[in-house]
């Protein structure tokens, strides 16, 4: 395995596994996971309709011992999520799943968000990650998931027909995100008052919990009358105004100029190189906004073909060793609560900025620690296999001599395993 096999492996990958033959072109198989359908299934497939049911039954006829429906959902989705990560073989286009996942950012830490979190993912995410941004906006602006998250079922527009009669007003939480978080950032330069606007242009996006067909649904009893102004452009009233808006943030350049860095920052360096940014830009502003392309345009950096500098979050770390044993599915039943106690439970993230993504935040002496600790564990099933032969097979030239050297002179199979999965190389990507 040569170095731009291995790096594709764990740059753009979850780590090789064992049982699997290296891509003898690493570019052309990056490129490929771009072309080609997802290969991800679920059984059943995750969907609104059912989560949002389960938190209707829950609040109707709680369950009166053990799990919720929706917290039962939860745990078997995100551990189906672990566990098709686990096997992919288009690691790179699960990675963008992850990354667009948590760039839209909802959190089960919301309560009402646990039965439709999974949804969330193979609904507004995953169907979009090589197509349209502007889709996926689209997507993710109209799911229950996020409607719920940042409380845009609660807004009402003061001067709505619902509005004037209840004396319940804006909620502002889905319009700031979607401009700071979500498309074109502060750096463009938006107000207060564009947020408020926007939060006017958006009541009305709500989610039917209650009665069939459940899900998205446009309400105009409390949308706010009359047009808005966001952003120097003039807005109708109704459904129609979020949708011309959105068309707007989702092709804007500050959104292409913020989306390229985040992309660069994950995928090659937490100081993302200038250049490496601009190529990234350009790609989106030349499709109008395709993602798949802007994937694409990662590949042939300079950039992402110099030595590994990032650090692995817990998912990808936890993946990365699962992997490179070739374990199965039905041997990583506990794989969603390995992740929680390395500080990365599943769609749990803190805020709706997501989980970070440079190394200072995944390093800190406290979180090496607990990654020291869990390899040790895990090194146990390693079995009669031997550990330095599986570094070389899993990281090639990217394993050093000193590491190799040290493994070499370890007492055990087990020790040996802990020095590869604790070494820099191994958490790194």
């Amino acid at each position: 395995m040569d170095i731009r096999t291995a790096q594709a492996l764990v740059r753009f990958g979850l780590g090789r596994r064992g049982d699997e033959a290296p891509p003898s072109d690493p570019v052309a198989w990056l490129l490929s996971q771009l072309r080609d359908p997802d290969p991800s299934r679920f059984d059943p497939k995750p969907n609104s309709q059912d989560g949002l049911a389960a938190y209707r039954d829950d609040r109707k006829s709680p369950v009166p011992t053990g799990d919720s429906r929706a917290l039962t959902l939860y745990k078997a989705n995100a551990q189906a999520q672990l566990a098709n990560a686990l096997i992919t073989p288009a690691p790179f286009r699960e990675r963008l799943v992850w990354f667009w996942t948590n760039h839209f950012t909802i959190s089960v830490r919301r309560g009402a968000c646990l039965s439709v979190a999974a949804p969330f993912v193979e609904e507004a995410i995953r169907p979009h990650v090589t197509g349209s941004f502007h889709d996926m906006l689209l997507a993710v602006m109209r799911h229950p998931a996020m409607l719920i998250y940042l409380d845009n079922v609660n807004s009402i527009g003061p001067e709505s027909t619902v509005g004037k009669r209840i004396k319940r007003g804006l909620n502002e939480n889905l319009a700031r995100e979607c401009l700071e978080l979500h498309t074109v950032s502060p750096a463009s330069g938006y107000t207060q008052a564009d947020v408020t606007a926007l939060a006017n242009v958006l009541t009305g996006w709500t989610v039917s919990r209650q009665n069939d067909p459940m899900g998205y649904r446009f309400n105009k009893e409390v949308h706010e009358p009359g047009s808005k102004q966001v952003l120097g452009q003039t807005l109708p009233q109704g459904e129609e105004g979020g949708l011309r808006m959105l068309d707007f943030l989702a092709h804007h350049p500050s959104t292409h100029r913020f989306l390229a860095t985040k992309l660069v920052r994950h995928f090659v360096d937490d100081n993302p190189p200038p250049d490496a940014v601009l190529r990234v830009e350009a790609a989106l502003r030349d499709t109008k906004g395709n993602l798949g392309a802007a994937a694409a345009s990662l590949v042939t950096l300079d950039a992402a073909w110099q030595p590994l500098r990032k650090v692995r979050a817990p998912q990808d770390y936890v993946l990365a060793a699962w992997r490179s044993l070739s374990l199965q599915p039905d041997q990583a039943a506990n794989l969603m609560g390995i992740v929680g106690r390395l500080g990365q439970p599943v769609w749990t993230a803190p805020a709706p900025n997501g989980w970070p993504d440079t190394a200072a935040d995944w390093s800190t002496p406290e979180a090496i620690l607990r990654r020291i600790d869990w390899a040790y564990g895990f090194a146990n099933r390693i079995g009669t296999s031997d550990p330095v032969e599986l570094g070389t097979a899993i990281l090639g030239p990217l394993l050093k001599q000193t590491t190799y050297d040290a493994m070499a002179r370890a007492g055990s199979r087990r020790e040996a395993m802990t020095l590869l999965l604790t070494s820099p190389e191994f958490q790194r990507r």
